[in-house]
């Protein structure tokens, strides 16, 4: 008899535990999924405690820590999401659970604008064996890898040649006809000043800058004619370079600008119109 109530009270004492884990775990889903980032992590780190008090860790400790993660990530503080994914990713049980924590860690990366060591981790994961099955979805991460570099071209190539996610291409491709052409707007401002800025929509800029340049190159070209060679040099010659030269800077400047635009806005379309994985 004594034996069975032994029994019966370390049962009931482990079914008590697993309820009281399952509570907590619940309870800081219930603040995360409600966007109270910073009192999930609370509740995460004190599941994590208890199930280390209760030699349970290695069951909670990868979704503790993924979910730590994303707690993190939602409240924006990168640096330290991207510790809590690691962890993930040592503590996971299968090559799927550390797929996934390694992938929030490229998220969390191309946030923060740490694009190199992004394209790292992607180019790590291609190498291991354990995840050739998953190429697809490293080639995905790796065209959002390019966008936010804001080589848009590499991107739609990309989702283009492995026919990944048709409205990412259209997206791409509309920025890459929309964008302007830098090298171009400089070109042509070399040949005729004020012709980038005009390239570029900047039309009452673009013909003040080609007014200036015809008024100035007049005043130099009319002193050396009349052998005011002084004039010439100090009055036509320099002002003329000045605003020739402030013409092609100012063409660079703003075909770099409007661009911004323009890749500011495809970014804003994911971010609200997008219904595919981002990060």
């Amino acid at each position: 008899m004594k034996k069975f109530l032994l029994i019966l009270l370390i049962v009931v004492n482990a079914i008590s535990a697993q309820n009281s884990l399952e509570f907590l775990k619940a309870k800081a889903d219930s603040l995360y999924k409600s966007h109270n980032y910073f009192d999930a992590i609370t509740e995460y780190k004190r599941l994590c405690f208890f199930a280390e008090m209760s030699n349970r860790l290695q069951e909670y400790s990868y979704y503790c820590n993924l979910m730590i993660g994303k707690s993190y990530k939602g409240g924006a503080r990168f640096d330290d999401a991207v510790k809590y994914f690691f962890r993930a990713a040592l503590n996971a049980n299968d090559a799927n659970s550390e797929f996934i924590a390694k992938i929030e860690m490229v998220k969390v990366n191309i946030l923060r604008g740490t694009l190199p060591r992004a394209s790292e981790i992607i180019h790590e994961m291609e190498e291991d064996a354990r995840f050739l099955n998953k190429k697809d979805s490293l080639l995905y991460w790796k065209a959002w890898i390019h966008i936010f570099d804001e080589d848009w071209e590499s991107a739609y190539q990309i989702l283009k040649e492995n026919q990944l996610s048709y409205e990412m291409q259209r997206i791409c491709r509309n920025v890459i006809e929309e964008k302007y052409s830098v090298t171009f707007a400089k070109t042509i401002s070399y040949i005729v000043p004020g012709s980038g800025l005009i390239y570029t929509g900047n039309y009452l800029q673009g013909l003040l800058s080609l007014g200036y340049n015809i008024l100035f190159g007049y005043f130099t070209a009319d002193a050396f004619a009349a052998e005011r060679i002084f004039d010439g040099m100090a009055n036509g010659s320099l002002l003329w370079l000045r605003f020739y030269r402030g013409s092609i800077q100012a063409a660079e400047k703003s075909a770099r600008k409007r661009n911004k635009e323009i890749f500011n806005r495809a970014l804003v379309y994911f971010q609200l119109n997008y219904d595919g994985a981002k990060p």
